[in-house]
Formats: structure tokens, sequence, C-alpha cells
């Protein structure tokens, strides 16, 4: 099941950008592969819980993209690497300051935001979701 994509349909480049991202893994594919090149097995052992299918899936939508390439070595038996390419480079300096935001407001105290899950009644947010 490829990704279909929306040409003219876009509201605007975040629009675009995550039609590109969508999905579960994909952004922890390009987070892994910024590290350094890895072979299929390697990957999926890096990003616990995805399956080979949907791995593979993810791998060939984002080399259409031009986000990721693919080499095969003629070598017995055969190796294959993925690698970035520089619009998945590209792609991911733009992903840092997202990651970035997610470590001060999720992950980290934040100065006083509230964690996921942790939401108290003197924050600045809703307490029930679709309350304005």
């Amino acid at each position: 099941m490829g990704t279909v994509r929306r040409p003219g349909a876009y509201v605007c480049g975040v629009d675009a950008a995550m039609d590109v991202i969508g999905g579960k893994w994909k952004v922890l594919i390009l987070w892994a592969l910024a590290e350094r090149p890895f072979r299929f097995g390697e990957l999926r052992r890096e990003l616990p819980g995805v399956t080979e299918k949907v791995l593979a899936a993810q791998l060939r939508e984002l080399e259409a993209d031009g986000i990721v390439h693919r080499e095969e070595f003629p070598e017995v038996p055969p190796r294959v690497e993925y690698t970035l390419t520089p619009r998945g480079v590209a792609l991911n300096d733009a992903l840092g300051p997202l990651g970035a935001w997610g470590k001060m407001h999720v992950i980290g105290d934040g100065g006083g935001s509230a964690a996921a899950g942790q939401v108290g009644e003197d924050d600045d947010v809703p307490l029930v979701a679709g309350a304005a």
C-alpha cells in the first residue's frame, strides 16, 4: 500500500511535510539513519516494536520520496544498506527543533510545562479534550 501524494491539495508546507513523514515509524527511521548507515536487520533491531513488513513498506515510501537511499552491494550473501539522501538530511535538520521541543516540553520538565499525562489544574491547558 503506497502513499498517495495530494499535489495542489496541501493547505500549507507543514501539511505537505507531514504527508512525507506521516506514520509511526518514519521519523524514527530518519533519526536512526542520521547516526549512520544501517542494514535492514540492524535497523529493525534499532527500532523495537516495528514489524518487518511495516519497516519494509516505510523504507520503500521514504525511498520513493527521495529521503532514503537504498544501496545493494554485489556480494554473496547480498547486502543492502540504507542511508539518508541530502534531501533526507535536510528533512532531519528541519525536524531537529521539533525534537528539541519534545525534549523540553514532554520528556523534561520544560520550566513548568506539564509532562505528557501530567496535566494539573493550574496548567494553562484545557483539562477536558475539546474544552476551550
